[in-house]
């Protein structure tokens, strides 16, 4: 069951608008960080079941994070959360182990079919 989630962005309004998003029917704990270098300190010291990682962020991208992520734990469930839609992008990540790209801006019923499908995947 997942009860903690990290979410990765630089921007804080990007932060707050995902916090927003979540589902309030389950009481989740919920951990920000600004960059991905933070991001990976973050979720070593966490251990979040599941993290929301945006793509272009200053000192460590999310591509590169969710790279070093998977490097130490490869069970790792990563979602990226990005503006940034090109094909190569997603491409890119996915093939770093991330689960699935969402869109920004996100909305409720997207971020509940990724934590329904995080939620599938971790069993």
């Amino acid at each position: 069951m997942i009860s903690k989630i990290l979410i990765v962005d630089d921007s804080p309004i990007s932060r707050k608008m995902l916090k927003s998003c979540i589902p309030k029917e389950r009481e989740y704990e919920l951990f920000e960080a600004g960059d991905g270098a933070a991001g990976v300190e973050a979720y070593k010291r966490i251990q979040p079941d599941i993290t929301f990682m945006d793509l272009t962020m200053p000192v460590m991208d999310g591509a590169q994070a969710t790279e070093e992520i998977r490097g130490f734990d490869p069970a790792a469930t990563i979602i990226v959360c990005t503006a940034d839609i090109q094909v190569k992008s997603i491409t890119n990540v996915l093939g770093l182990g991330a689960l699935m790209v969402v869109k920004k801006p996100p909305t409720r019923e997207s971020i509940a079919d990724a934590l329904a499908q995080a939620e599938a995947q971790i069993g």
